[in-house]
């Protein structure tokens, strides 16, 4: 079996993997922050997208 590479699976939003250029990508624009200030608030509470909002001070959105 091989993997199908034309499906991609949806990113855990839950997380942020400092790793992956599209994901902090993402993640600054989404949290209005630079490279490095995200860098620092994930070294500082870990890759949880929630502790980094409340670290940075950065409300959940609202789902509709």
């Amino acid at each position: 079996m091989t993997d199908n590479l034309t499906k991609r699976h949806q990113p855990d939003r839950s997380k942020i993997n400092m790793h992956e250029d599209y994901e902090v990508k993402y993640w600054t624009h989404a949290l209005g922050v630079s490279r490095g200030q995200l860098q620092k608030a994930v070294d500082k509470v870990g890759n949880s997208a929630a502790a980094v909002r409340k670290e940075l001070g950065v409300e959940e959105p609202v789902q509709t």
